[in-house]
């Protein structure tokens, strides 16, 4: 059974509660600015229609949240499995130390997203971005994969400045050729060939099918793969010799 809420008005803190209330799928109606909404969930569906605000679905146990709308910073902080869907763009900081799991964004992304995203053995969290990333993507990256598919029409480059920050692990997957993007010297960034392509394809085939897009027509298009030049390309920063 699914329980539909008004949000309109509601405080985010009554809202949690009745959200910890319920252990059912739940679809909640104009939504605007409620925090931490699906906060720890496990396994249950959310369906948001209007704005979520900060910490949508962090520490993510497993819960599947689908957002109407555009959603604010903090998407997916700290998330360990489970699923995030957002028809529209994001804030800054998505995916903060995010673990497990997937956030995929219809849209365009804010500033530093998939800042410390890291794995373990068979967890490896995935962030695609269908429009352009803001500065700093990727920033400090010890694992998992992020893919920028740069569809938004805005003229603007498909990534910021700074992107790859101390990245020290996981991918980086951008949906061009990346003439005139400043990478850092610690940091390798090379066409991506079948190989690297088919490791994301089952990402991107899920991502397609949310959407309805087309994933041939996403793939007719040359990618950039970034990755660390080594396990510990900072080690002569802050370790003396």
């Amino acid at each position: 059974m699914i329980r539909t809420i008004d949000t309109a008005g509601m405080d985010f803190t009554d809202l949690n509660r009745l959200l910890r209330s319920w252990e059912g799928d739940a679809e909640l109606l104009n939504c605007l600015g409620q925090r931490f909404i699906g906060a720890g969930m496990g396994k249950r569906k959310l369906s948001i229609h209007g704005i979520p605000g900060n910490a949508l679905g962090a520490y993510l146990n497993g819960a599947e949240i689908k957002v109407f709308g555009n959603a604010q910073d903090a998407v997916g902080d700290t998330m360990n499995a489970g699923t995030i869907l957002v028809h529209g763009s994001i804030g800054d900081t998505a995916g903060y130390a995010m673990r497990g799991g997937r956030i995929y964004v219809r849209g365009s992304a804010g500033y530093r997203a998939g800042i410390h995203m890291k794995e373990y053995k068979e967890h490896i969290p995935v962030v695609i971005i269908g429009g352009r990333a803001g500065s700093f993507l990727g920033e400090y990256q010890a694992g998992g994969i992020i893919v920028v598919l740069g569809l938004h029409e805005d003229g603007k480059p498909i990534v910021g400045n700074f992107p790859c920050t101390g990245m020290h692990g996981g991918k980086l997957f951008l949906r061009s050729r990346c003439e005139d993007i400043a990478f850092p010297r610690q940091v390798t960034a090379r066409a991506a060939g079948p190989e690297d392509l088919a490791e994301i394809d089952p990402y991107l085939a899920e991502y397609c099918a949310a959407f309805g897009l087309d994933k041939a027509s996403l793939l007719d298009a040359p990618f950039t793969v970034v990755t660390p030049d080594s396990a510990n390309p900072y080690r002569q920063m802050y370790v003396a010799n």
